[in-house]
């Protein structure tokens, strides 16, 4: 079964480039995980300090393994410099 995720972001006013940016440089290396499925940013419309990513993995293994590769522990540390909080992140299930 396919795990589906929806990543919730507030970044710093006036600091949403370097958000997009940040997603940019890992985008490719995310895509490229064994079982991923989807991987995309959006920004919030009429707010552009908020963005969401979805996210779509073939399993819980593959989602656990994208949580500790080195360029999403790098990146959680770069996103210090620009979030305005930590990413609210949900599980969705299917009803």
């Amino acid at each position: 079964m396919t795990v589906s995720l929806v990543v919730l972001l507030e970044v710093q006013p006036g600091k949403s480039q370097q958000q997009i940016e940040a997603f940019n440089a890992i985008v490719p290396l995310v895509r490229a995980e064994e079982g991923c499925i989807e991987y995309e940013l959006h920004r919030v419309e009429g707010n552009d300090d908020l963005f969401v990513i979805t996210e779509q993995w073939a399993s819980d293994e593959a989602l656990a393994a994208h949580s500790v590769a080195p360029h999403m522990i790098a990146a959680a540390e770069t996103n210090k410099a620009f979030r305005a909080a930590p990413a609210k992140l949900l599980k969705l299930k299917p009803v």
